[in-house]
């Protein structure tokens, strides 16, 4: 088997070096797998060594031949983390046989946006499209140079190079040839080896098993991060698909998207078995290290059950949408959208403010900058629809179609920000009304406990009389934030529902089952309210931010949403129901669903870094095009390659990245 791989792969050897991300070389900037640069190497080591002198910008090049079926941009991001690069580091990717290309900073970097795409533009671009591998770098490192010196980008004089360097090598005593001959005595070797050890394995059964069982540390370690990047890659696909089907659903109908629902449910069943073991490994019992292992591989397994049921029905999707066909329809479909999303805007800002002059400032933490984010959204759209215009105008309906569906996400996340404000106008209203019977109730409760305690002789009143004082101190308080004015009726309400909860549990004992369950069941009401206004939040950050979002967030949040369903399960007035462990469900669901909340924000608060493997975003919050980046509206970072960041579309991971971008 050695030597027929031997043999095999060393025929191809350039395309071997391309799987993946690439550690990069530790003798210098130029990590040059397929022989591009040739007797120009030192031409482009001294513009790298000049650029890096003058202004302390380190320029990486990195040439493979693929970039193993990865978007341009996830690959560039995932070298650089790879490589641990800083503020003052910078990469060029160029696959010359895929003949794509890629660029990545920091977000702390001097380099802005515009300056990147102009020295894209005017040096990169045009070197690549006539091979000129070298004359790319070149071009690179004197454009960063004078930008950052407040110059004009210079234009490169273009070398036309060899198409596709590296193809074909490998053949051969010269090509690597000799080192296939050298493998022979290596595989007997090995063969020898493995021969013995498996006699020696057999002879002393249970000896010797030290690094058998399963992956190295390392290995598992990375194992590990490979199920985490699935898992926010994944989800990404899956409601990035959603989304499109609605559009898809509102233009053809239901019957016509059926096949394609039924894609997005499966792969959400999946997604949700893959959420839950990754919370059973992140919970306070710890597995063994092999049922560990046999669980990331699941989360796997599943991810990529997920991402192909839905690669396998984009052929079909993009058949059906046919946007580069129906491109000025499209465009005016998505205007009209993004027209009445803009007229809600100026009511949903009414709303925020209203509330926050109402309410504590914790009441609408939640939504404090949707009305921003959506106006960030809807200028994005406004500004992508503009450029398909003008495509269209141009009689290029490929490029329209890019830029309509890009659009189209955006109405979308704005749309669901201005929900997200009117939605959380509801529920603190609801909370305010059902907050003064829920007080009713707790004392009542307090008076049957007092009355209890008084006659209580043979019980125990100790665990009582803590849950009364507790009960009596939150009573109080609220009473108290209520009447001063500003509060918060969503957290006061959860407030008073636990310590109601903490004492009817103190009752139970004393308590026949019957009203035990009536009692739980008022509880559940108020309980469900805040679990709901809880994942509901959750769930509208995540959607919108979910380009910063990491997968320990949303795991906390499938978990919520799980619990929810349990809880609404256990609700029902059956034999199935169980109104005390329903209302136990309610209540994890609720404590998840706010730790979501908070791990989500904590990973935006970090926009600009690499959040984990996959999940990547660039700049600041305030423009339109960040706006983007953040929403997980456009893949990878800042401007890559070609078109620039592709537009999220219907698909796995192999398919959503299909449209635009990387590409020369």
């Amino acid at each position: 088997m050695l030597l027929a791989a031997g043999g095999f792969t060393l025929s191809s050897a350039s395309a071997a070096f391309a799987d993946g991300p690439v550690d990069l070389s530790r003798e210098g900037r130029i990590t040059d797998r397929v022989g591009a640069l040739g007797d120009r190497e030192p031409e482009v080591a001294q513009a790298l060594a000049r650029l890096a002198d003058e202004h302390g910008l380190q320029l990486f090049v990195v040439y493979v031949r693929d970039f193993s079926g990865r978007h341009p941009q996830q690959w560039a991001n995932q070298t650089a983390l790879r490589n641990g690069f800083g503020a003052d580091d910078a990469l060029l990717a160029v696959a010359t046989g895929a003949r794509q290309y890629s660029y990545y900073v920091d977000a702390a970097s001097p380099l802005t946006r515009q300056e990147l795409a102009e020295v894209d533009t005017t040096a990169v671009a045009p070197a690549l499209r006539q091979n000129d591998w070298a004359g790319a770098a070149i071009g690179a490192a004197r454009g960063y140079g004078a930008v950052l010196s407040g110059q004009p980008v210079p234009t490169v004089a273009v070398t036309p190079g060899e198409a596709d360097p590296g193809q074909g090598e490998g053949t051969g005593l010269a090509g690597g040839g000799w080192l296939f001959l050298l493998l022979i005595p290596a595989a007997l070797a090995l063969f020898a080896y493995a021969l013995i050890r498996r006699k020696a394995r057999r002879a002393e059964p249970g000896d010797g098993e030290d690094g058998w069982g399963g992956p190295a540390p390392d290995a598992a370690t990375e194992l590990d991060a490979r199920a985490r990047q699935a898992l926010v890659q994944t989800d990404n696909a899956v409601r990035t698909s959603q989304e499109e089907l609605g559009f898809a659903a509102a233009q053809f109908g239901e019957e016509a998207t059926r096949p394609f629902t039924e894609a997005v449910e499966t792969a959400k069943r999946e997604l949700t078995a893959a959420f839950r073991l990754r919370q059973r490994l992140d919970d306070a019992y710890p597995e063994d290290e092999q049922t560990r292992l046999q669980m990331i591989q699941d989360i796997l397994t599943r991810c990529a059950r997920a991402n192909r049921v839905l690669d396998e029905k984009a052929e079909d999707f993009d058949r059906l949408r046919a946007l580069e066909r129906n491109a000025p329809q499209a465009l005016a479909a998505a205007q009209t959208a993004a027209d009445t999303a803009g007229g809600r805007l100026a009511d949903a800002r009414a709303a925020s403010d209203a509330m926050r002059e109402r309410y504590a400032a914790s009441a609408t933490a939640p939504i404090v900058t949707d009305v921003e984010q959506a106006g960030s959204r809807l200028d994005f759209a406004q500004d992508s629809l503009r450029q398909a215009r003008h495509a269209v105008h141009s009689g290029d309906n490929g490029a329209a179609a890019i830029r309509v569906r890009a659009a189209e996400a955006a109405v979308a996340q704005a749309d669901r920000l201005i929900d997200a404000v009117d939605r959380r106008a509801r529920e603190l209203a609801d909370a305010a009304d059902a907050l003064p019977g829920a007080l009713t109730e707790t004392n009542a409760d307090l008076a049957e406990a007092h009355g209890l305690l008084q006659g209580a002789r043979e019980l125990p009143t100790a665990a009582l009389q803590g849950r009364i004082a507790r009960a009596e101190t939150v009573a109080s308080e609220v009473r108290e934030a209520v009447e001063t004015g500003r509060y918060d009726p969503i957290d006061a309400l959860r407030r008073v529902e636990e310590a109601d909860a903490g004492l009817d549990e103190a009752l139970m004992g004393a308590q026949e089952s019957e009203q035990g369950a009536r009692r739980a069941g008022a509880l559940l009401e108020r309980a469900m309210l805040s679990a709901r206004a809880s994942i509901g939040a959750a769930v509208d950050y995540v959607v919108t931010h979910r380009g910063a979002v990491g997968s320990e967030a949303r795991t906390r949040l499938a978990e919520a949403q799980r619990r929810l369903e349990q809880a609404e399960t256990l609700s029902r007035r059956d034999v199935t129901g169980n109104p005390h462990q329903a209302l136990t469900e309610a209540q994890q669901a609720d404590v998840l669903a706010q730790d979501a909340l908070l791990l989500a924000q904590e990973d935006v608060e970090g926009f600009g870094t690499a959040m984990e493997p996959g999940a990547y975003a660039v700049g600041a919050t305030g423009s339109g095009l960040a706006g983007a980046m953040l929403g997980g509206i456009l893949l990878g970072g800042v401007f890559g390659g070609g078109y620039g960041p592709s537009p999220a579309s219907f698909g796995g991971g192999a398919t959503r990245g299909r449209m635009g971008g990387g590409y020369f």
